[in-house]
Formats: structure tokens, C-alpha cells, sequence
């Protein structure tokens, strides 16, 4: 699943989804990081100017779904996402963030390689860095966070409260953490 449905308001510059890297939108790379990673199924949770970003890109096969509710914060589109990925029936859920020009094929196969039943596996790019996204939730686990996400948090609350789940696994040399926030970050868009 990415999420993709913010206004990109701290960065000024309309929905992130859209924003150029390699020639195309920055929404296009990651959904195509998840499928040359192996997920045989994607989700692309948008919001802002969702016509817009429609419009302008090639989703392929990727299943989009709208979260009406996107200014409320991040865990509305959580749980637009995993409602919309679990539709079929419960499975993993790998979430990444549609700001994070770092995704790659190679890192998203590793974390489905490295994912446990009932556990949440993140990415961690360094021995002392903290673990985050993208993030595989096993089924049960990404029902469970989805249904205690509230504002702008995602599953920060439910792990919190059960960090025992939460499984790092190194990710050195597959892919980057930075995200594109500020129009400082622009640079990670060019390298």
C-alpha cells in the first residue's frame, strides 16, 4: 500500500504523489518499487486533488482508492488503505509513504523476505537508526493498528503499546529513510 493522499502542505508544492523524479511522478517509482519487490497486489490510498493526481499519472494495475477524509490526519488513510488491501480477505500489508524517493525493488523483496507471522518488520538503514518505513504488518496486526490510528500517527499508537511487534531489520544499501517534507528535501529528488 502507499499512502499518497497529503496536500504536501509543509512543502507548498500540491499533493507529493505528483512531484517529478526520474522523469516521472514520484508516485509512479514507489508503486513500482512494491511490484518489482514482489506484492502481486498494490493500493494507492490518495486524497488531495485525487482527480488531479489521477489524471496525471500511470497507475497500471495498482487498485486506487480515495480517502474522502484525508485532512483529518494520516490514520484515516491508514485504515482506507488496509480496509482496501484486506478487502479480499486478510493478508500482510506492506506500507510505504509516497514521499520517500529511497523506495527500491531490492528493499521491498528483503523486507517481505524478512517479514514474521504476527509481527511488524521495518526498515532500519543503519545499526542506530531508529526502524521505519516502509513497514510490512502482518494481517491481524495492520487490522489492530488500522482500528487504533487516530490523527496523524498511523500505527505509532498501537506500537507503542505493543512494541514487541516491532521487528528492525537492517536495510543498508537497499534504499534511503529520507523523505521529501520541506523544499530543503528537494535535493533527494535529483540524486
Amino acid at each position: 500500500m502507499v499512502l499518497a493522499a497529503g496536500a504536501g502542505s509543509r512543502l507548498g508544492l500540491g499533493p507529493k504523489a505528483l512531484l517529478d523524479f526520474r522523469d516521472a511522478p514520484l508516485v509512479e517509482h514507489v508503486v513500482g518499487a512494491l511490484r518489482d519487490g514482489g506484492c502481486d497486489r498494490v493500493v494507492v490510498v490518495l486524497g488531495a486533488e485525487a482527480a488531479r493526481v489521477r489524471l496525471c499519472t500511470d497507475l497500471g494495475d495498482a487498485r486506487v482508492v480515495v480517502n474522502a477524509d484525508w485532512a483529518s490526519g494520516l490514520a484515516s488513510s491508514f485504515r482506507t488503505g488496509v480496509a482496501a488491501a484486506q478487502a479480499a480477505g486478510p493478508v500482510p500489508v506492506l506500507i510505504a509513504l509516497v514521499d520517500q524517493p529511497g523506495v527500491s525493488g531490492e528493499l521491498v523483496a528483503h523486507l517481505l523476505a524478512e517479514h514474521r507471522a504476527g509481527t511488524v518488520t521495518a526498515a532500519r538503514f543503519g545499526p542506530n537508526a531508529r526502524p521505519g518505513h516502509p513497514m510490512v504488518f502482518d494481517a491481524d496486526v495492520a487490522a489492530e493498528a488500522a482500528a487504533r490510528a487516530t490523527g496523524d500517527e498511523g500505527a505509532r499508537r498501537y506500537l507503542r503499546a505493543h512494541p514487541e511487534v516491532l521487528r528492525p531489520v537492517d536495510c543498508t544499501g537497499l534504499g534511503a529513510a529520507e523523505d521529501v517534507d520541506v523544499v530543503g528535501d528537494l535535493h533527494r529528488l535529483r540524486s
